[in-house]
Parts: structure tokens; C-alpha cells; sequence
């Protein structure tokens, strides 16, 4: 007597690995069996152990004993078997052959199936010369004519699992957890960030707390991040990422470390129509409004009197932490006050009469 329907889905344990025998735990009196040639890896070692759990559909009971399958080869691939399969759903396996008009030949066993190419591979573009003489997993889309046409899909496997995939990960990753990855590409606005298997992007703004003008300067492909996950979007397969956000951010002191009418040396991190970016510490900068530069109005080009990078002492006229803002205007270094004040002493220590001394005097 059968428990299971041919093509039945089961997803269970493994109980026991003996040779070329998996045994599935079914809740009964004997085990359901897999060839474990179906779960080897390109290496010849198994992928799974005794306690995995795993999915196989039944094909068929011998004496007792039912048999199961994660994919039918093609030494299992007889007319019968692919109509069942078709019917059922089943995986069957199946060798590329060559190309033909719109599509690939397929060997599945003794059959000969027609792929198109809208239903070879998954996402990543390949060139048709790619699936030629490979090996690889289909779905029976249409079976008719007695297994004279047979129309299969890689696609369809390959996008199913990648939905199981994402259906494991949306269990255990969520928002505003972090997580490690590995940087697969890079781009001007960001980087794709492999996790798990799924590709997330990590914004150029979201990298540092501090202005990057180019990617490649701080991230490589290949390189292991650590990262907060901001927003997942599951239903559109979206996962935004940020390195920024694990970082202590500075402007949670900026009230406690400067202060109003106090000098600080910093440096021109950027130069816009309306002033100077200053920069006092990586992730502050404030801002000199071109109003307060000297010898410049409202039509002079700044790039053409400033250079990035330069240094420029400032003195700090207003603080808004909320907003993130600085106001800035240019003055005079503190070396330049203690030479100034040293003169002065000196001035001073003499009888003599010094205009320029007491020009500085009334300063």
C-alpha cells in the first residue's frame, strides 16, 4: 500500500547515510530512500548529514520500500517518468545539447526536449554558447504528443529557488540588525553587497560619515563589511544597507568640544558658489559664507581663488546641532596671535614710541 502519490512533495529528516543510500525518516514503519549521488557536491562530497532536513518527491514503491528524488536524471527518464513528472512537477535533469531556432535542445534519457531562451538561466545574462554541453535542472512546462514535444524550463527552477531563498532569509534578517557581507561590485552611487546569497546595496552616502568622492578609494571587490540594515523590501527584493550607521557620530558632542567666537585649524573640504566647506574633524564641516571671505562678492569664482585641501584657520560663529550646521568666517591663526602678542610684549618693555605697536594696541 502507497502512502504518497507518484510526484508527492515531502520535506523531512535525514535519519541514517549508509554508501549510495540516503534514509528519509517518513513517521512509519520503514525509511524512504535517495540515491545520495543527488545531493553530492561538484567535489564528490555530500552536501547534507544525518538530522538535515530535505525535500524529495516519491516516485515509487519496490517490495516496501519507497523511493524518493530531489530531480530525475536521465537514467530515470523514460516517457512514463516524464509525463508523471510533468504532471507532478518534478524536476527532471537534462543535458544541453546545442542550439536551435529560439531556443536549446534538451537531452533528458532518451527524450529530447525544446528550451527557449527566455527560459534558460535566471537574472544574469549569459551568452547561448554558455549552456552548451552543460548539465542542468528543468521543469516540464508542456508535455504532448506521446513525449514527442516536450517544452522545459531552467528558469523556473532557478526562480524558485531563489523565492525559497528569500523566503529563508526574510526569517531571520531584519531591520536594524547587523550584519556581515562581501562586496560584489562597485558603482558610483553605491555598492552591491552580497548576504547570504542576496544582493543589497550599500549607498555611497551611507558608507562613512565623511563626503566620499570616490568609491573605489574606500570599498574593494571581495572585501568583508560589517553593516546595519536600514530598510527590506522582501515583495520587490530590496535591501539597503549603511556602515555609516555603526559609526560614533560626531555630531552627537559637537556642542561639548566647540564653542562660539573659538578659534580651530581646519581644511577646504569643498568649494561652492556660496562659500567654503570647512572641515574641523572627519564628519564636521562648517560653513564660511562667501560674504566673510575678503576681496570676494556675490560674482566672484571661488574655485579660482581656493583650492581644495588648503588649510584655513576659522573662527566659530554659530552652532546648530539639529540641523548639522556650522557658520564659519576666516581669521587669524593662533600661531599668529601668540607672534602678534609676543611683539606686543616686547613693544611694551620699551620707552620707545612704536605707531605700528600701538595700531596694534587699539585692535
Amino acid at each position: 500500500m502507497n502512502y504518497f502519490e507518484p510526484g508527492q512533495l515531502v520535506e523531512t529528516k535525514i535519519v541514517a547515510i549508509s554508501g549510495d543510500t540516503i534514509f528519509l525518516d517518513l513517521n512509519m514503519k520503514s525509511e524512504g530512500t535517495l540515491d545520495s549521488v543527488e545531493l553530492t557536491g561538484p567535489d564528490g562530497k555530500l552536501t547534507v548529514q544525518e538530522g538535515d532536513t530535505v525535500k524529495a518527491y516519491f516516485i515509487s514503491s519496490e517490495n516496501g520500500e519507497m523511493h524518493f528524488t530531489t530531480k530525475l536524471s536521465g537514467d530515470k527518464a523514460d516517457k512514463s517518468v516524464l509525463e508523471n513528472a510533468f504532471k507532478n512537477g518534478i524536476p527532471v535533469e537534462g543535458h544541453v545539447e546545442q542550439e536551435r531556432k529560439g531556443g536549446y535542445e534538451v537531452k533528458i534519457g532518451a527524450c529530447r526536449a525544446f528550451c527557449p531562451y527566455s527560459q534558460m538561466g535566471f537574472r544574469e545574462k549569459k551568452e547561448p554558447a554558455f549552456y552548451i554541453g552543460r548539465t542542468l535542472t528543468f521543469k516540464i512546462q508542456e508535455y504532448s504528443q506521446d513525449g514527442r514535444n516536450i517544452i522545459v524550463s531552467n528558469r523556473t527552477i532557478l526562480e524558485e529557488a531563489a523565492n525559497e531563498k528569500i523566503a529563508q532569509l526574510a526569517q531571520t534578517v531584519k531591520e536594524g540588525m547587523t550584519v556581515s557581507g562581501t562586496v560584489k561590485t562597485l558603482h558610483p552611487y553605491g555598492a552591491f553587497v552580497d548576504i547570504n546569497g542576496f544582493q543589497a546595496l550599500l549607498p555611497v552616502s551611507e558608507i562613512a560619515i565623511t563626503r566620499i568622492d570616490d568609491i573605489h578609494n574606500v570599498l574593494k571587490e571581495g572585501q568583508e563589511i560589517k553593516a546595519k540594515i536600514l530598510t527590506v523590501d522582501w515583495a520587490h527584493e530590496r535591501m539597503s544597507l549603511s556602515m555609516k550607521a555603526l559609526q560614533e557620530d560626531p555630531w552627537d558632542t559637537v556642542t561639548s568640544k566647540y564653542a562660539v567666537g573659538s578659534k580651530y585649524d581646519g581644511s577646504i573640504s569643498r568649494i561652492v558658489p556660496f562659500g567654503l566647506f570647512v572641515t574641523l574633524e572627519p564628519g564636521i564641516d562648517g560653513l564660511v559664507h562667501i560674504s566673510k571671505l575678503p576681496d570676494t562678492g556675490g560674482n566672484t569664482n571661488l574655485s579660482k581663488v581656493y583650492k581644495t585641501g588648503t588649510k584655513m584657520t576659522v573662527e566659530i560663529e554659530k552652532i546648530d546641532a539639529a540641523e548639522r550646521r556650522i557658520s564659519l568666517k576666516p581669521t587669524t591663526s593662533v600661531e599668529q596671535d601668540e607672534t602678534t602678542e609676543k611683539y606686543m610684549e616686547d613693544q611694551d618693555s620699551s620707552d620707545m614710541y612704536n605707531p605700528f605697536a600701538a595700531l596694534l594696541k587699539k585692535k
